[in-house]
């Protein structure tokens, strides 16, 4: 019996390996366009022999994707960056080569593309990456029409490039920024817990990677969502400030949360954008002007059949080795 093909480009990043995974599971041929072979290689202990196939495939050439397409029967397009280098821009990437896959995967006549975008992409004006990534929803839906498009909040998990982040800036520095926090959250002093609907910068809806990856594979597989657009939101929505105190509070750190205003963070970031790999740059400021959580009415995990993990389930597994050591044992406060 024939074993059906999906093609996933962006299949070795941090949403992509869940995503082949969860195909694999399924027993799905999964196809890995790639310039490094030896990125797809940790992927292939996750299914059987030669069920993980890589293809060398450069975004900028029709005849690579097209090659990478033949016989696939979905396509799914998690390519995305977070600041420019060079040609890896924000149009090239969230664009032009996210058009190129459409057309491909339509002249290739395959039956579901699932995109992947982000949340509140319609909302900012303001900064590039969000435009962008607008504007590539717009390009394959034109080409496409019954493509299903994922706009995931913040995205956590094992390896995560957000709590991973600040819990490891907490070991060193006695201080964390709080982009666009204007002053100190709410706090109940009975019960000594942060108010997370407080003034404390950007509200945020962290969603769980497996979750995320759920939806995309449910989509694919129940192949009833096509031309729709879900946004995908964890079942707790934080502010900024309230979001890095429950981590703090997760791995037993302490640091200092300092508010800091969206006029000073566009100047430090203007300086920190020519870092190699830059922590904050300005069109990251401009995005945090908006807040990141699913609007209202809006399709999401209820109409995929999926109930989203809280973070407070999730975040202390991968977090716990930032915890310092107990002076009496990992166990002695539950004797």
């Amino acid at each position: 019996m024939d074993r059906r093909i999906v093609t996933v480009f962006g299949g070795t990043g941090f949403v992509g390996r869940h995503i082949v995974k969860r195909l694999l599971e399924r027993d799905f041929i999964v196809r890995v366009p790639t310039r490094s072979f030896e990125r797809v290689k940790k992927l292939k202990p996750m299914g059987n022999l030669g069920q993980v196939v890589p293809v060398h495939c450069d975004v900028r050439d029709e005849d690579s994707i097209k090659g990478a397409l033949e016989g696939s029967e979905a396509v799914i397009n998690l390519l995305g960056i977070l600041y420019e280098r060079g040609s890896k821009n924000f149009l090239n990437i969230h664009v032009k080569a996210a058009k190129r896959i459409a057309e491909e995967a339509k002249a290739a006549g395959v039956k579901t593309l699932l995109h992947m975008s982000a949340l509140g992409v319609d909302k900012n004006t303001s900064a590039n990456y969000a435009t962008s990534k607008l504007a590539g929803e717009k390009a394959v839906r034109e080409v496409f029409p019954d493509a299903v498009i994922f706009r995931p909040s913040v995205i956590f998990g094992p390896n995560d490039n957000f709590l991973n982040k600040f819990a490891t800036m907490a070991r060193f520095s006695p201080m964390l920024p709080v982009v666009g926090a204007p002053g100190l959250p709410k706090v109940d002093l009975g019960e000594g817990k942060v108010d997370l609907h407080g003034e404390g910068g950007p509200k945020f809806q962290p969603v769980y990677v497996g979750d995320v990856a759920d939806a995309f594979v449910t989509a694919l597989t129940e192949g009833k969502s096509a031309g729709k657009t879900y946004e995908l939101g964890g079942p707790e929505t934080y502010s900024f400030m309230a979001l890095l105190q429950d981590m703090l509070r997760i791995t037993r750190q302490r640091a200092i949360l300092m508010p800091v205003p969206f006029w000073l963070a566009s100047i430090k970031a203007f300086f920190l954008q020519f870092l190699p790999v830059p922590p904050l740059t300005p069109d990251q400021v401009r995005l945090l002007k908006t807040d990141n959580v699913v609007s209202e009415g809006a399709d999401g995990f209820a109409e995929l059949g999926i109930t989203p993990n809280s973070l407070e389930a999730i975040a202390p597994s991968y977090l716990k080795r930032f915890c310092p050591p107990r002076k009496s044992g990992e166990f002695r406060r539950f004797v």
